[in-house]
């Protein structure tokens, strides 16, 4: 049923939140599951939609699944896989399902996998995914929108990336697992989402040296074995929770968080003016003074993360002065900006630039989600914005957090999350 989330901006946000495990690495680590026989038990998993479709496209390959909301823990069985083809539906309808293409090769000789989707942000190719599966010996077809790869058994290699690609890396990492040899990953991607997955294929009874630099090793074993993990907290949730605070001028403890994935959005929101305290497992975020300008960059990690960058612009829009984001992972990341412009915000685009001139307020109006990460930004400048806001095509939102309405309005924002009927009604 379509729904909107509708709220009346003004409020501060203050209080205690709790982040949930990490969408961009428990989707890697659940397609990782596929390379070992036996039962692993993942923790700290959200109930997400990506997570739910995930578990769709194991289901469809044989491999068994239960997740228990009560404890946020899946057991995913891989012993009876007895498919080798991605349903095309659910890759299209989300990216992540693609790299199920590593494993599947890895431990049954051949994957079919279609063409993936996701979030319109714009091109993101798989050439290196290929190029990674091609060097350690596999035969790679591309016909119909499909892409079919065979080998009989892969043979390590080393392999450089012309660009620190997240999915590439993974993909590499996990067909590697169980190749004979060693593969060495040159110009890896360092994300933390990329550390989770090679420290749970090492739990799993895997080797592999050196993630989160950008030299990755991975020794092929013969066999992986069942294990129980936990993965890290959300980085990207603790994030966009952090500049609730800021735009609200709020003050909140975010839990269950690693300071050390968030150091560029710790030194940004620094520099507009707030406070940022550090603790081992949380941080707190606090402003009461006006927002500063800033300038800033997307870069792969450790630099500023895309996924953090319509949020930030967001809380710029309401800065004293002018700030100039540049966009340099994904081209199409601004579709958000003319929603903003629609609440008032000053913002010109030139090339993979953004000029925001702030101002003194935004004001509430009909707005439009277009992917998962302007979904966040646009209810942020919602609780900010004088008036009533209303956002719609949350779906998007639902891919990525977990009840982010209930977590706003635990923290006192006025917002709500309504079928389109009462939605009328409320009128």
């Amino acid at each position: 049923m379509a729904e909107i989330i509708t709220m009346e901006g003004g409020n501060r946000l203050v209080g205690q939140v709790r982040v949930e495990g990490a969408k961009n690495a428990c989707l890697p680590i659940m397609a990782a599951a596929l390379l070992c026989e036996e039962q692993v038990v993942l923790c700290e998993i959200p109930p997400l939609e990506d997570v739910q479709t995930m578990c769709k496209v194991l289901a469809a390959l044989g491999v068994q699944s239960k997740f228990c909301a009560a404890d946020k823990k899946l057991r995913i069985s891989a012993g009876q896989l007895n498919m080798n083809e991605a349903p095309a539906e659910l890759v299209r309808q989300m990216r992540a399902s693609f790299l199920v293409i590593g494993p599947l090769l890895a431990r049954t000789g051949r994957a079919r996998v279609c063409l993936p989707g996701g979030c319109a942000i714009g091109i993101r190719p798989i050439d290196l995914h290929l190029k990674g599966l091609k060097a350690l010996g596999a035969e790679v077809l591309i016909g119909q929108g499909f892409i079919e790869t065979t080998a009989n058994k892969l043979q390590g290699q080393t392999v450089y990336l012309d660009f620190p690609s997240v999915g590439a890396t993974e993909t590499i990492m996990m067909a590697a697992a169980l190749a004979r040899g060693v593969t060495v990953i040159e110009n890896a991607a360092e994300e933390p989402e990329v550390v989770d997955l090679a420290r749970f294929i090492n739990s799993m009874g895997g080797r592999v040296i050196g993630a989160g630099t950008e030299t990755v090793r991975i020794y092929g074993v013969s066999k992986l074995y069942g294990c129980e993990y936990s993965v890290i907290p959300d980085r990207i949730e603790a994030g966009t929770l952090m500049v609730a605070a800021a735009i609200t001028a709020g003050a909140i403890t975010i839990e269950n968080v690693i300071p050390t994935h968030l150091v560029p959005l710790i030194a940004k929101l620094r520099e507009t003016g707030c406070h940022v305290l550090e603790e081992d497992a949380q941080v707190h975020v606090s402003r009461n003074s006006p927002i500063c300008a800033v300038n800033l960059k997307t870069l792969p990690y450790p630099g500023f993360p895309t996924d953090l960058q319509s949020p930030m612009m967001a809380l710029l829009t309401l800065a004293n002065g002018r700030s100039v984001i540049t966009e340099t992972v994904f081209e199409n990341r601004f579709r958000h900006v003319e929603e903003l412009r629609r609440m008032g915000a000053q913002i010109k685009i030139e090339a993979h630039c953004a000029v925001v001139t702030g101002r003194d307020s935004l004001r509430g109006t009909i707005l439009k989600a277009t992917d998962l990460r302007a979904a966040a930004a646009l209810i942020l400048a919602g609780l900010a914005a004088k008036g009533r806001s209303q956002v719609s095509q949350v779906h998007h939102l639902d891919r990525g957090y977990w009840q982010f309405t209930e977590k706003l309005a635990s923290l006192g924002a006025d917002i709500r999350r309504l079928s389109l009927r009462q939605a009328a009604d409320d009128l």
